[in-house]
């Protein structure tokens, strides 16, 4: 028997949409979404009867896949889904030509015009959005993004461009030099090294200025954590800069970043990368375990330096009345590094990766309950 269909009613507003699925007695209901579409399976009564329906649906733009959820109640099932950018779209569908079992819910429809009753200043660009950009392609050639997209863009390739210069040069002297190459890897690429983890404090501007979602702690957490290690423990203290535990939190570092930016990337394109994705969600499992015992080796190797040298370590007496044991401080980090700062950061990566790619993703959580 070829794939039914169930009908699916769907309305929107500004910010969301609700799609209904007519199946009633609805048993193992699944929703798969993405960015751009949503899978959906279950098996009730339908429009043909007892069956197992299924459809898909791309959308017409982009939508908040971490936030979509499906409520299944006696006669119906609800997909619950809000716009990412909120606009209100001309179709559900990306293809102009809808399928034959998807229908308007007439019963919640709302209109532009019927928001507009509830909105102050109108603009033309959104009311008229499409016949707007094929304005301004005429005349310009090219549609304008939203500056902050494009910027995130060029940050986000700039980004990625920088850590894969970084990776190439140390692959092409290695190739050439062998494992002589790896006590000059500071000095090959510590300046580059020290620019780009530097342009990562932009990413803790983003969230405050509405960039990007989330809060500004994490980015600023992460990147201070790098940069102590780059800038104090290795930059400052030249017998470190030939050991080879710099070579490894290299590697290690750029390893990451050539497969977070590129998905930030392919996000903010509206692609769906399945490898991408996998990687992004599954690469930390053996690339953080290892970053982190890097790090805390090269904590280690600073401790009998820093206690030779004093450096950082304020003594009495001074004009403050205050003393610090730069020694005991790198002690504790290294404890806070290995047991809890591990633990969260593991469990943290282990919960993303359950969402994105385990059975979290493909089966959203059911509020069963009957009209």
């Amino acid at each position: 028997m070829a794939n039914l269909s169930p009908l699916v009613y769907w309305s929107q507003t500004k910010q969301t949409l609700l799609l209904k699925v007519d199946l009633k007695d609805a048993k193992g209901a699944i929703a798969d979404f993405s960015p751009v579409s949503v899978n959906f399976s279950a098996n009730g009564h339908g429009a043909r009867g007892v069956h197992a329906y299924k459809f898909e649906l791309h959308f017409y733009a982009l939508i908040n896949d971490e936030t979509a959820t499906f409520v299944v109640s006696d006669n119906k099932i609800e997909l619950q889904i809000r716009k990412l950018e909120p606009e209100w779209w001309p179709r559900l569908v990306a293809t102009p030509q809808k399928p034959h079992w998807l229908k308007i819910d007439f019963d919640r429809w709302r209109t532009e015009d019927d928001a507009e009753l509830e909105e102050k200043p109108r603009d033309v660009r959104q009311d008229y959005g499409k016949e707007y950009a094929e304005l301004q392609k005429r005349e310009l050639g090219y549609i304008k993004e939203k500056t902050k997209k494009v910027y995130m863009i060029f940050y986000n390739l700039a980004m990625f461009v920088g850590y894969l210069y970084m990776m190439v040069v140390v692959g092409v002297l290695y190739y050439r030099d062998g494992a002589d190459s790896i006590g000059r890897t500071y000095a090959n690429v510590g300046n580059a090294f020290k620019f780009i983890q530097l342009l990562q404090y932009l990413e803790v501007m983003h969230p405050i200025f509405g960039y990007t979602k989330g809060s500004a702690m994490m980015p600023f957490f992460q990147v201070s954590g790098r940069n102590f290690i780059l800038f104090l423990m290795i930059d400052m203290e030249p017998r470190m800069h030939t050991k080879p535990v710099v070579f490894y939190v290299f590697i290690i570092w750029s390893m990451i970043e050539l497969v977070r930016y590129p998905f930030y990337l392919a996000q903010l394109l509206g692609r769906e990368v399945g490898l991408l994705t996998w990687l992004r969600y599954t690469i930390w499992i053996p690339l953080y375990p290892m970053g982190i015992l890097c790090e805390g080796i090269i904590v280690l190797r600073n401790i009998p330096y820093i206690d030779e040298t004093k450096r950082f370590t304020v003594e009495m007496p001074n004009r403050w009345n205050i003393t610090f044991d730069m020694v005991l401080f790198l002690k504790l980090y290294l404890l806070l590094l290995i047991l809890p700062g591990s633990y969260l950061v593991m469990s943290h990566m282990a919960k993303l990766r359950s969402k994105k790619l385990g059975r979290g993703r493909a089966k959203r959580q059911q509020h069963l309950h009957a009209d």
